[in-house]
């Protein structure tokens, strides 16, 4: 390791030593204070919205300098080399003509946070892996730090979030979430208005859960039933239930909460990654939907297999209709996702995208190309209940 290596692996670890006690507000000032003394002139901050449209710059104490005036406060995903940065999830120079400057994204793992612009006009600044490595740090540090920031939530929301919203929001886990075998992401819309869908996931050893329910209405008694329907199947699978005892018991638990007044549909899956396969039971909700190069098909015994694309979805995405009333339907929906599966886009990309269209909430898990045949070999399991209760 030469001085300037050793150097920037000071920094990161200096850093890391001083977050225990920092404040959302003063990461942007502490980062690019340290950065700057080991040739990483001008960190900025961006953070991606609500809705992924638009990077806002993280203010907080850092200083802009001369170059302050130049430092725009917003950006524009589309159309911007920093939007590229961010949909692609990779470092892009920030123009031919401004050498020293870099468009680095924000990757807590694979969830998109925003992005990093490093460098000034003129600097000598090389997107190497340590700049990498900076990046993926101040990613770790933000999320530390946002879940107890209402900083950080003013920046990312450009209007008023629903009661209902604001519940469902604190209640889901990231919307992106992936290991070398597989891939999970979902978005919720309108973000703003969303009341009455959730999704939710989560890892045992080896095996994935997946869950999305849809209560009935569009009012916050939809967002208490579906944040209540979350809760009590996370209870009962940590507890070791298996899917119709998870199933069985959110059922209970809500007929005795709302004496049969509210309900909620939902899918409960389990997918083992070790041998691909799927295991899962429907309460009155769409049926999952199998994507598999350019075909889809309604999941009854499907051989799962590596790049396999599993749609969890509520009928807000298929039922929603465009400015001359057509109804946008599972064909829409598939049409779409295979369109942007052959151009082999990230699954958050493409979820991003589909926003485009109004939609309620969907989820995908892929299994990528590096999982060995062995895991495609097997079938899915199905229940003998599979219209659901």
């Amino acid at each position: 390791m030469n001085s300037a290596e050793a150097a920037r692996a000071r920094v990161l670890a200096e850093l890391i030593a001083a977050s225990h006690l920092m404040t959302l507000e003063q990461l942007p000032g502490t980062v690019a204070s340290h950065a700057a003394g080991v040739g990483w002139p001008q960190v900025l901050i961006y953070l991606a919205d609500l809705q992924q449209d638009r990077l806002y710059l993280l203010a907080g104490n850092v200083d802009v300098g001369p170059c302050g005036a130049d430092v725009p406060a917003e950006l524009s995903v589309e159309g911007t080399v920093a939007g590229r940065a961010f949909q692609l999830g990779k470092a892009f120079a920030a123009s031919a003509s401004a050498k020293g400057q870099w468009w680095v994204p924000l990757l807590n793992g694979t969830e998109r946070l925003g992005v990093l612009r490093v460098g000034v006009p003129g600097a000598q600044v090389e997107a190497d892996e340590d700049l990498n490595r900076l990046a993926g740090l101040v990613a770790l540090l933000l999320v530390s730090k946002r879940d107890t920031s209402d900083s950080y939530s003013r920046l990312v929301r450009r209007r008023r979030l629903e009661v209902a919203a604001e519940m469902e929001w604190q209640l889901v886990p990231p919307r992106t979430f992936a290991t070398d075998h597989v891939l999970i992401s979902a978005i919720m819309e309108p973000a703003y208005q969303v009341s009455g869908d959730a999704f939710d996931y989560a890892l045992t050893g080896e095996t994935v859960h997946l869950s999305v329910f849809d209560a009935m209405g569009h009012d916050t008694s939809a967002g208490l039933t579906a944040s209540l329907a979350v809760a009590v199947a996370r209870n009962h699978r940590r507890q070791g239930a298996d899917l119709l005892q998870t199933a069985e018991g959110v059922g209970e638990v809500l007929t005795e909460q709302f004496a049969g007044s509210r309900y909620a549909t939902g899918i409960l899956a389990d997918l083992h990654l070790a041998t691909g396969v799927l295991t899962w039971t429907n309460y009155g909700h769409h049926p999952p939907v199998v994507i598999r190069g350019d075909r889809p098909g309604t999941l009854r015994r499907v051989q799962l297999q590596p790049r396999d694309r599993l749609v969890l979805y509520t009928d807000g995405i298929t039922e929603a209709r465009n400015r001359e009333g057509q109804e946008f339907g599972l064909n829409g929906l598939t049409d779409f996702l295979i369109r942007h599966h052959a151009d082999d886009l990230p699954v958050p990309e493409t979820l991003r995208r589909l926003i485009g269209h109004p939609s309620q909430l969907q989820t995908l898990a892929g299994l990528p190309p590096t999982v060995p045949e062995t895991i495609a070999s097997a079938w899915a399991q199905q229940p003998a209940d599979d219209d659901g209760a």
